[in-house]
C-alpha cells in the first residue's frame, strides 16, 4: 500500500475543508467562478496593511549581505526583541528576546511544541469545537487528544474538563477566538483554567502546559480587548501566526512565547529550538523577519470583519437559523436545520454554497462558514441558505 494506515485514516476523517475546496473547483468549472459562493476556507481576500507592503517593496530593492541567508534557529535576535517589547506591552509581563522563537507559522509552532513536550501517550485536552488539525498535530507526536465539550455559548465546560484530567494529562491546548466558532474565551474562564491547572498539578504531582493557540487574537469585535494566558498559569505558552492579522497566510510566519515566570522555560526552550531545526522547519522565512522588526502593531483593520459578520449574523438570524454571534476572527458555526449536518451542508452545496460540516470540527449538528470573502459573496449565498431554510422548515 502506498500510504500507512494511519494517514488512510486521516485522510478519510480529516478532509473536510480539502473536500470542500475540491468540490468548489468543480463547481465553478461547471458553472463560472462568479455562480458559486464559497464560505468554506479561512483564506482572507483582504489584502496586508499597506506597511507591510512599503517594507516588502523596500526590502525587495535591498542588497544587504546575508539577508536570505541562515540565521540562529530561534531567529533573529532584533525580531525577537521587537516582538518581546509589544508582547511586554499588552500584557505587562517583561518579555525579552530569549522568551520568543520565530516558526512557520502556527502549524509549525504547535507541531514543535508537542514534538517537544509529549512522550508517548501523553495526553493533550481540546476543546469542541475545535480546529480539525489539532488532533493530527498532537498524534504527529504520539500525542492523545481528549476532547472537552463546550457550552452552547462554546465556553468551556470547567466541571467536565476537570474530570477529563489525569495523571497522563501533559497540557490543555485553548483557540480563542475560536476557529470555528468566533467565540472568545472571557479572561475569568481563562483564569479558572489555570486554577485548576495549577490544582491538578498540585494533586497528581505532575506539570500541565496551559497553551494559547492565537492567530486571530487581533481580529476582535464590539470593542473587546484580549484576555492573555501569562498572569494564569506558570508553564504557559503561547502560539501566534501573522497569516490572519497581517493577511499572509501563504507566508507561513509566526512565534511561540513562553511564560517569562516559567521555571522550566530554559529547558523547554531548548527543546523546542533543536525540534524547530530537526522536524525540518529549520527557520521562520528571513524576509519576513525582517519585515516583521518594524510593524509591531500593524494589523488589518477588524472593522471589516465585523460589518460582514453583522450582515451575515442578521440575515441568517432574519431567516430562523440559530446561531452564536461570534466575538472575533472571521468564522460563523451556527446549528444546522436538520440533526444531520453532512446533508445540510450537501443540501447546500446543491445551491452551490460551499460550508463545512460541523462534524470536521468535533461538533456534529453545526456546519462552519469563513466570511473573509468579498462582499458579493456573501450577498450571493443568501438565496442558497433562504431556499435551504425553507426546505427544512425555519
Amino acid at each position: 500500500m502506498a500510504v500507512s494506515t494511519r494517514t488512510l485514516r486521516a485522510m478519510e476523517e480529516g478532509g473536510w475543508i480539502r473536500r470542500m475546496f475540491e468540490v468548489g473547483a468543480e463547481l465553478m468549472k461547471e458553472h463560472g467562478a462568479e455562480n458559486v459562493f464559497d464560505l468554506s476556507l479561512g483564506n482572507p481576500v483582504m489584502e496586508p496593511p499597506a506597511e507591510l507592503v512599503e517594507e516588502m517593496r523596500r526590502m525587495a530593492g535591498s542588497n544587504a549581505p546575508g539577508m536570505h541567508r541562515y540565521m540562529p534557529n530561534a531567529g533573529y535576535v532584533e525580531t525577537r526583541a521587537a516582538i518581546a517589547e509589544s508582547l511586554s506591552g499588552e500584557t505587562g509581563v517583561p518579555f525579552t528576546a530569549n522568551e520568543i522563537v520565530m516558526t512557520c507559522g502556527a502549524a509549525g509552532a504547535l507541531n514543535v511544541i508537542f514534538e517537544a513536550i509529549l512522550n508517548p501517550g501523553d495526553e493533550v485536552v481540546i476543546f469542541a469545537p475545535f480546529f480539525g488539525e489539532f488532533t493530527f498535530y498532537i498524534e504527529n507526536h504520539q500525542g492523545c487528544p481528549v476532547v472537552a465539550p463546550t457550552d452552547e455559548a462554546f465556553i468551556p465546560d470547567l466541571a467536565t474538563l476537570e474530570g477529563l484530567i489525569t495523571e497522563r494529562t501533559r497540557a490543555v491546548l485553548i483557540n480563542s477566538p475560536n476557529n470555528p466558532s468566533g467565540a472568545l474565551y472571557p479572561e475569568g474562564v481563562v483564569s479558572r483554567i489555570g486554577e485548576l491547572l495549577g490544582r491538578k498539578e498540585r494533586e497528581l504531582g505532575t506539570e500541565i502546559f496551559l497553551l494559547s493557540d492565537e492567530p486571530y487574537r487581533r481580529i476582535l469585535f464590539d470593542g473587546l480587548t484580549y484576555p492573555h494566558i501569562f498572569g494564569h498559569h506558570h508553564a504557559s505558552v503561547a502560539v501566534h501566526s501573522h497569516s490572519k492579522d497581517l493577511a499572509v497566510p501563504g507566508e507561513r510566519i509566526g512565534y511561540i512565547a513562553v511564560n517569562p515566570g516559567y521555571a522550566g522555560k530554559g529547558l523547554l526552550l531548548d527543546g523546542v529550538i533543536f525540534w524547530n531545526r530537526s522536524l525540518g522547519f529549520v527557520n521562520g522565512p528571513a524576509v519576513m523577519q525582517h519585515a516583521l522588526r518594524g510593524l509591531q502593531g500593524v494589523s488589518v483593520d477588524a472593522s471589516v470583519y465585523q460589518r460582514k459578520r453583522d450582515y451575515l449574523y442578521r440575515e441568517l438570524t432574519r431567516m430562523g437559523y440559530e446561531v452564536v454571534k461570534p466575538q472575533g476572527a472571521f468564522y460563523m458555526f451556527p446549528k444546522s436545520p436538520i440533526e444531520d449536518d453532512v446533508e445540510f451542508v450537501g443540501a447546500l452545496q446543491r445551491r452551490r454554497v460551499l460550508t463545512v460540516p460541523g462534524v470536521g470540527f468535533g461538533s456534529p449538528g453545526h456546519f462552519r462558514l469563513s466570511y473573509c470573502v468579498e462582499d458579493r459573496v456573501l450577498e450571493g449565498a443568501m438565496e442558497g441558505f433562504g431556499e435551504c431554510a425553507r426546505e427544512f422548515g425555519l
